[in-house]
């Protein structure tokens, strides 16, 4: 039985809509990210680099370059820390970073998007 459970929570972890990482970060698969930020006024934000971000970004999102550290913590201390925040990148890996930085900035509940923007179109 324990191994059958040992089992199921792996296809789970693998196959799953949406991953857990902590009680405050939540990783979205697209629908769920994007049935998230159409469905009310949300703070979505992009943390790649202003020419990333030129170059395409999901509608409505703000940019805040997670590379530019002093800005970064600077910007988003002018955001809301009670209300959802979603965050995304270029893969998933810069937004994840900056997922944990804002669980340390005292940000309550951060959802990031799997796979970034690539996944995104």
């Amino acid at each position: 039985m324990k191994s059958i459970l040992i089992i199921m929570s792996f296809f789970s972890f693998l196959f799953g809509s949406n991953t857990q990482q902590n009680d405050t970060i939540t990783i979205l698969d697209k629908p769920s990210f994007k049935m998230a930020i159409n469905s009310k006024k949300v703070q979505l934000v992009d943390v790649r680099t202003p020419n990333e971000f030129n170059a395409g970004h999901i509608k409505n999102a703000k940019n805040i370059d997670f590379f530019n550290q002093s800005n970064f913590i600077k910007e988003f201390n002018k955001l809301n820390k009670e209300e959802p925040i979603y965050l995304y990148c270029r893969s998933g890996n810069r937004s994840q970073k900056a997922a944990r930085k804002l669980d340390s900035l005292g940000f309550k509940k951060i959802f990031d998007l799997k796979g970034g923007y690539m996944n995104w179109n």
